[in-house]
């Protein structure tokens, strides 16, 4: 008798402790295979301490291959579920595509940033909710103090030490209280202007901070942020976001280079394909977290909505501790369902408290319902997380101690960039890579608050972006028109830069524009304005230069380089001359000192600016 089959999409919460429960139960008495983007479990709740320095990021990984040694990995995102067929359809992380044929499928896909129709908000913002978005946040306030230490302007000092997190609950509350200690210590390296220091801005249209927890909790939460000195705004939020900005809900206009948007999540869309029964994005299941009239489909975490058996009429919050438990039942049931465990289970939980780390000493948590605040309370907050984590125990507990006996390293690494983590997109655990393979996404990549160098290094200057794209779902990034993608409101994603630096037949050739001039996006498109924080465009000033200009290498499809793969027709040989492109009108031929090609610079190239992207 063949084995059977048991597919899990997502090794979150749920769907890691749904693999593990499985793998112990079924004793390689049924084929267990696991589908995630990436070959870790992440332990979210210490990710604010990743993007202030206190832990290097491998700590909160967990090896899905070390500690799931009886299940099957598949990288892969799910792109379409066959109810009938029982087959489920994927995307590698190369883009090869794959098939997986299921007995039992087990949907435990998580959630994705949550997005509010407030103007610019999805262009200017960036999320918090993978460890590409922590390692870019880290960077990115880094990268502002070092560039406010340097400023001569006043306004432009206090413009980049302005931090903006928009969303009081779990996640935001940790974010602003680690970074204010963040900011602070690196201030006493890099000293701003006299009389200034990093303002961290907390702000949620709730009446107090944790709106969903206890009321001692949420005071204890408050107390600490104010003294320490954030800035914590209840009833307000952003009404527009803009790149030198946000416009509060207030009127109040605030000068800011960083906008964190900690407002909630949303359940991973792919449920929403399945033509299933819903409730408010979450897949309708019955307490034994089973979908009903699909007794092969099982649903856990923040992409269903498990009946509260405590809370008649409700159902389970979109919480770590839930998903946790909800992937056990969830692995129990699927194993009495094919007669390799016991009898089926429906979920019941009993409220065991929460804890909140507000940096250093400092935390507030109420386990089973008793208040704590202080030193007790920041006891108890590590103490659970050690306890909750399924490996790398001691290496954080080490991070720990070198943190509180050592001073914090501020350096920007430069791994993820702006246009790397954009808000609006369904895989925020994975960072985009420039002509990488199209992935599941809702919208393209954008840039945000952090992405533009030429305000970053030229105070008020703007730079290039891309223009108007086209809509709906990105391409394949290696396809042809792949280089600029739009959302459906109209921001752009950034090309790669290599793209960048070749000539396009057939469309104008690009321009060089001086420092102080914003510069144009391509034929038929918008202008797209910098944000802080990015890297600059190839050919750019402060970038590096392109390299069909004066003291690069020469481009692909120009005299003396090899032809450009993009051409019409296919690819040339190399050994054929590939056609020399015509300068526009307005450009004299090329002569002595000028760069053959359709690019004119009009000043030589400045690389001051490498290695603040």
């Amino acid at each position: 008798m063949s084995r059977p089959r048991i597919v899990i999409v997502g090794a979150g919460f749920a769907g890691y402790r749904a693999a593990r429960t499985l793998s112990r139960q079924t004793r390689g008495r049924a084929h267990i295979t696991l589908l995630n983007p990436t070959d870790y479990f992440l332990y979210v709740p210490l990710l604010p301490q990743v993007a202030a320095g206190v832990l290097e990021p491998r700590r909160v990984t967990v090896s899905l291959s070390d500690t799931l040694p009886d299940v099957r990995l598949v990288l892969g995102e799910a792109e379409r579920i066959d109810l009938d067929g029982r087959t489920l359809h994927y995307t590698g992380p190369e883009g090869d595509g794959g098939t997986l044929s299921y007995d039992r499928l087990v949907l435990a896909a998580g959630s994705v940033n949550k997005l509010l129709p407030i103007p610019g908000v999805a262009e200017h913002a960036h999320g918090f909710r993978g460890l590409p978005e922590a390692l870019y946040l880290r960077d990115h306030v880094t990268r502002q103090v070092e560039l406010a230490a340097a400023a001569e302007d006043p306004r432009t000092c206090a413009a980049r030490c302005t931090f903006v997190v928009v969303g009081a609950g779990y996640t935001g509350t940790e974010v602003a209280a680690h970074g204010q200690m963040f900011t602070d210590a690196q201030v006493r390296k890099h000293p701003l202007r006299q009389g200034m220091r990093p303002r961290w801005i907390l702000l949620d249209v709730a009446s107090r901070v944790l709106p969903e927890m206890d009321e001692k909790l949420s005071s204890t939460a408050d107390r600490v942020l104010r003294q320490r000195g954030v800035d914590v705004r209840m009833g307000t939020s952003v009404k527009e976001a803009t790149p030198e900005g946000v416009v509060l809900t207030d009127g109040e206009f605030v000068e800011t280079r960083t906008l964190v948007w900690c407002v909630g999540v949303r359940p991973d869309p792919l449920v929403e394909s399945l033509g299933l029964p819903m409730e408010k994005g979450r897949l309708l299941v019955d307490p034994h977290l089973q979908v009903p009239g699909r007794p092969e489909l099982f649903a856990c975490g923040d992409v269903a909505a498990v009946p509260d058996l405590e809370k008649p009429g409700s159902y389970t919050p979109m919480t770590a501790q839930h998903a946790w438990r909800h992937g056990k039942v969830a692995a129990e049931n699927v194993a009495a369902s094919l007669g390799l465990g016991g009898e089926r289970k429906p979920y019941r939980h009993r409220d065991l408290g929460f804890v909140v780390d507000l940096g250093g000493a400092k935390a507030a948590a109420n386990p089973l319902g008793v208040a704590l605040s202080g030193v007790p309370a920041g006891a108890v907050t590590r103490g659970y997380h050690l306890a909750a984590m399924p490996g790398n125990r001691v290496r954080v507990a080490a991070d720990w101690l070198l943190d509180a006996v050592l001073p914090r390293q501020a350096v920007q690494l430069g791994l993820v960039r702006s246009w790397s983590v954009p808000l609006d997109t369904s895989s925020p655990e994975l960072a985009r890579v420039p002509g990488g393979p199209g992935t599941r996404q809702d919208a393209s990549a954008r840039s945000g608050p952090g992405a533009a160098v030429e305000a970053d290094t030229h105070d008020g200057g703007t730079g290039t972006g891309p223009g108007k794209g086209r809509t709906g779902d990105e391409p394949a990034k290696g396809q042809p028109g792949s280089g600029v993608t739009l959302s459906g409101s109209g921001a752009a994603e950034r090309r790669s830069e290599t793209e960048l630096a070749k000539g396009r037949p057939g469309g104008a050739p690009a321009r060089t524009w001086p420092a102080d001039m914003p510069a144009k996006g391509p034929p038929g498109g918008t202008q797209a304005r910098s944000r802080p924080g990015g890297e600059p465009h190839e050919g750019q000033p402060g970038g590096e230069p392109a390299r069909n200009q004066p003291g690069g290498e020469p481009a692909k499809n120009q005299p003396g380089g090899e032809p450009a793969k993009n051409q019409p027709g296919g690819e040339p040989a190399k050994n054929q001359p590939a056609p020399a492109p015509q300068p526009p009108d307005d450009q004299p031929p090329p002569g002595p000192g000028i760069a053959p090609g359709p690019v004119k610079r009009s000043d030589p190239p400045d690389d001051s600016a490498k290695g603040d992207s």
